[in-house]
């Protein structure tokens, strides 16, 4: 997409024997769908449909700067996962006056809705709730499903008013709405105590950042992933991360393993690509190929209202059973396999 769009979610669904690609993020005042059957559509100009649509000034909780929206199919129910807050980003003084640092998202939280029908086209998706996350900061919530149950992994501070770091936090689930952990459950699985996790780098603290976590399996090993964007949102820095689950409870730290090495997938200066982040993961039409649809600045040096276009590659998998992502590039690229469609009818 070449309009200005921020945090890509994409996944699949099947209707009347038909791939569909849903495609949704970041619009600030509402959530879309976009739909098409091919995966490297026109997605400035494909259908769409709003499918929430809250009054700004109502002052409800999820009214205003709604965040990294993804669309979920769970046990054969639609729902979507996002965060927002009641006041544009601008809590009163004295909310702002307990941070240490100046925290505009102190009253972001994650809310669900449920869709009501088979069809995440044509059903009506209605607020749900909020998910539980102890009445403290909370944005890019995803959903993680291990071993039969559901977990929800989001972007967390350690505390209600310590503004940074952000880090990864993760709690077990009673069902998509329901949280079933209580706040001495609650786990940070990763905090940016990565030199390349920080702005500037190396500095810890102020605007240290781990955010937007995705999960991802390798579909022959079996291996769990959440790739995760770290570093600074409006910096070329912003790249990302990746977590491997090692053991066999995801509730515990212990059993998540960082990539030290550096980011799994960054910028690339010669091509004039920057801040390839906020990932998600999707196949080609014919399911034969992987692939990671993300967001990218142009510019190094982004004004403060940041312009990022969505762009998608192919990806493939290591003998280790790790992802291995490509060099961020504009193309052109090979169409997808099993590509045929350009159009949704």
């Amino acid at each position: 997409m070449t309009l200005n769009v921020g945090d890509p979610w994409m996944t699949t669904c099947q209707q009347n024997g038909h791939g569909w690609y849903l495609f949704t993020y970041s619009t600030n005042d509402n959530i879309t769908l976009k739909g098409s059957q091919s995966l490297t559509n026109d997605w400035d100009n494909a259908e769409e449909r709003v499918v929430f649509n809250p009054d700004p000034n109502s002052g409800l909780p999820y009214a205003t700067d709604l965040w990294a929206p993804e669309i979920h199919n769970i046990s054969g129910q639609w729902y979507i996962i996002f965060s927002a807050t009641p006041d544009h980003d601008a809590p009163p003084p004295l909310v702002d006056a307990m941070c240490p640092f100046e925290c505009p998202a102190v009253n972001h939280r994650m809310f669900v809705l449920e869709g009501d029908g088979p069809d995440p086209w044509t059903c009506n998706f209605t607020m749900k709730g909020m998910l539980n996350t102890f009445d403290q900061f909370a944005i890019d919530g995803t959903y993680f499903q291990y071993g039969g149950k559901l977990y929800h992994i989001y972007s967390c501070w350690e505390n209600t008013y310590s503004a940074w770091p952000a880090n990864l936090c993760i709690t077990q689930l009673s069902n998509p709405w329901n949280v079933m952990s209580n706040l001495t459950d609650r786990r940070m699985i990763s905090v940016p105590d990565q030199s390349w996790e920080q702005v500037p780098y190396g500095r810890p603290g102020r605007l240290a950042t781990n955010e937007g976590p995705e999960q991802l399996v390798n579909p022959k090993t079996g291996h769990n992933f959440i790739v995760y964007s770290a570093a600074r949102v409006n910096t070329p820095f912003y790249c990302l991360g990746m977590l491997e689950l090692v053991g066999n409870d995801p509730m515990q730290y212990q059993s998540w393993r960082k990539n030290t090495d550096g980011c799994v997938f960054h910028q690339n200066t010669q091509a004039g690509i920057y801040g390839t982040v906020h990932a998600s993961f999707t196949t080609s039409p014919d399911g034969s190929q992987n692939y990671v649809v993300y967001h990218a600045l142009t510019t190094p040096n982004p004004p403060s209202n940041i312009y990022r276009t969505v762009r998608t590659q192919q990806f493939t998998w290591n003998d280790d059973g790790t992802p291995n992502f490509p060099l961020a590039e504009d193309g052109p690229f090979p169409v997808p396999a099993g590509q045929t469609s350009m159009s949704r009818k």
